[in-house]
């Protein structure tokens, strides 16, 4: 559904390498929200080293998804961004995405400009503001303008710059998994513990909308609330690790949605219908019954002849009475332990034990 009818729109961190050929599930998210076949995009390529092309692949693409209209705008200095003719697309714009690139070039050229000041105007009344890689890290207040991989936080492991601050109170950080950059979040999170790190992986988005995040793609969004966080980050020296003990992890696939004020999960995944619930549950009590009969010991056989005489009696009860002229299947009886699954000549799949 459309986000433009009033009030801010989504934001769309989105951990970069997101599907442009198969599903392209997070893209259509962002058409979506910016207005689906009314949408209006504009791509700013700013932070890419490559020429036009990446203007013209993302056109085909939210075109291909059903946007109404996408347009380039490429401001590569602080002067194009005080232009009014840069700014004049994004006057009615329902949707602004920011490629992936360079992001410390994407900070030095919006951030404090008049163009990054349009983009928040557009963003508060109504439009969804999403970018990939460096595109979702400057959506924060603070942005990671660089830093090393690694799954330990050191001391001068990365560094930050000033963000558009659409998101408030969040660090994010993108291609989250694929290049392990646990450690640098987390370092970040351990010197400004009010921050929460916030890590996307790729083909993933974290949408907000309002205090909300909810996870899109494949992969998972992994949030550090370092509230109540113990570090030596204020004295540790050089590129030494840093103590942080205390952070709350959180881990949210596809689904999940996250209170960003109160740092707390909300829901995770669809919930199955009731009936299917109690199907499960039915199977689940079997299970454990079977189970417990397969693991008695000294119990004579004569008691699984018995238990199967009775399982008999019970499913011929249940079967309805054959029709004047109908054949009468035979009632089956349970598989018991040792029972044979088919004939010992018919072949059997491979087991799928992964």
């Amino acid at each position: 559904m459309s986000d433009v009818q009033g009030g801010p729109g989504a934001l769309f961190a989105i951990g970069g390498a997101e599907d442009k050929l198969k599903k392209r599930t997070v893209l259509q998210e962002f058409v979506e929200a910016a207005g689906g076949a009314k949408a209006r995009i504009v791509v700013v390529p700013t932070a890419s080293a490559l020429g036009p092309d990446v203007i013209d692949v993302y056109r085909a693409l939210f075109a291909a998804l059903g946007a109404a209209s996408v347009v380039g705008v490429r401001p590569e200095n602080r002067e194009d961004a005080d232009d009014p003719a840069f700014l004049e697309p994004l006057d009615d714009a329902t949707g602004i995405f920011m490629t992936g690139g360079n992001q410390l070039k994407l900070a030095g050229v919006v951030t404090g400009t008049a163009f990054g000041r349009a983009v928040t105007a557009a963003h508060q009344r109504g439009a969804a503001v999403g970018g990939t890689s460096a595109g979702a890290s400057i959506l924060a207040e603070h942005m990671i303008a660089f830093g090393r991989s690694g799954a330990t936080p050191r001391q001068r492991m990365s560094q930050l710059a000033g963000g558009l601050g659409l998101v408030q109170g969040a660090i994010v950080d993108q291609h989250f998994a694929q290049r392990n950059r646990y450690g640098r979040l987390l370092s970040l999170v351990a010197q400004s513990p009010g921050l929460l790190g916030i890590g996307v992986d790729e083909d993933t988005a974290a949408v907000v909308r309002g205090s909300h995040l909810e996870v899109v793609g494949r992969g998972a969004v992994t949030i550090f609330d370092g509230s109540r966080i113990t570090s030596n980050a204020h004295y540790a020296k050089r590129s030494e690790p840093i103590l942080a003990s205390g952070v709350v992890l959180h881990v949210l696939p596809a689904t999940a949605t996250f209170d960003l004020q109160d740092r707390v999960l909300l829901s995770y995944g669809p919930q199955p219908p009731a009936a299917e619930i109690a199907e499960l549950e039915a199977a689940e009590a079997d299970l454990r019954k079977l189970a417990k009969e397969i693991a008695a010991e000294g119990v004579s056989p004569s008691y699984y002849e018995e238990h199967k005489r009775r399982a008999g009696r019970r499913t011929a009860k249940t079967t309805r009475p054959a029709a004047a002229g109908e054949s009468r299947p035979e009632a089956t009886e349970p598989i018991t332990a040792g029972a044979e699954l088919s004939h010992p000549d018919t072949p059997q799949p491979d087991s799928e034990l992964h």
